[in-house]
């Protein structure tokens, strides 16, 4: 048997590749679900009925189903339909999904802490509604929104590892991989755990630091 570090090296590439996947399924995820969450955002708050209320049943989807269950649907449901999304795809729409449902409350929170003296001065100097949105609402709300943003980015890479489930070779599943090879699940799995937290740890410590300079803003 290899001394415990050996294995440790003799390990790394495979579970590095791994990280790697998550990493890119999470970055995938937010690119595409933050910018859904601002649209389900303003869905759920806009005047018309049809799309407030289609934007709400997203949300409360999105929010309310776990993501491993949005995960088994999409990825094993959907081909009944005829439609049928790679591991990969399946885990970015997923997640996705997940993403732009959570991070449509926080938005959507974000514009209605907005004072109702700026929407009032804005309509004062005779901004449209998509101006209104664009220079004087969206700026302040993300300026609030980005802290919890942030934060919700950690769990949804950490989320990732639920993609095991679907035979998506992510860190968690090249984990396994090994463990069945070599029956040494703990080493392996503690690995894996150091890798996740060598991500978040730092990422942490930056949604605290960036917290800091919102809560300094804010007292101005």
């Amino acid at each position: 048997m290899l001394p415990a570090y050996e294995e440790l090296v003799a390990w790394l590439p495979e579970l590095l590749a791994g990280l790697t996947i998550s990493l890119q399924v999470a970055a995938l995820s937010l690119l595409f679900g933050m910018p859904l969450g601002l649209l389900l955002a303003l869905g759920v708050i806009a005047r018309s009925r049809i799309l407030k209320t289609v934007s709400l049943v997203l949300v409360e989807i999105g929010r309310g189903a776990p993501a491993l269950v949005l995960l088994q649907f999409i990825y094993f449901g959907l081909p009944a339909t005829g439609l049928t999304l790679g591991s990969f795809t399946a885990a970015v729409v997923a997640l996705a999904w997940n993403t732009g449902a959570y991070t449509s409350e926080i938005i959507r929170a974000s514009l209605q802490s907005i004072p109702r003296g700026q929407r009032d001065a804005a309509e004062a100097i005779g901004l449209t509604g998509v101006d209104e949105l664009r220079y004087v609402l969206l700026p302040q709300a993300l300026r609030v929104a980005l802290p919890p943003l942030l934060g919700f980015s950690i769990l949804i890479f950490q989320g990732t590892s639920l993609c095991f489930t679907i035979a998506l070779p992510e860190l968690v599943s090249r984990a396994y991989e090994i463990g069945s090879g070599t029956f040494r699940y703990f080493p392996v799995l503690l690995a894996a755990g150091c890798l996740y937290a060598a991500v978040s740890v730092p990422a942490a410590i930056l949604v605290g630091h960036v917290e800091k300079r919102a809560g300094r803003y804010a007292e101005r």
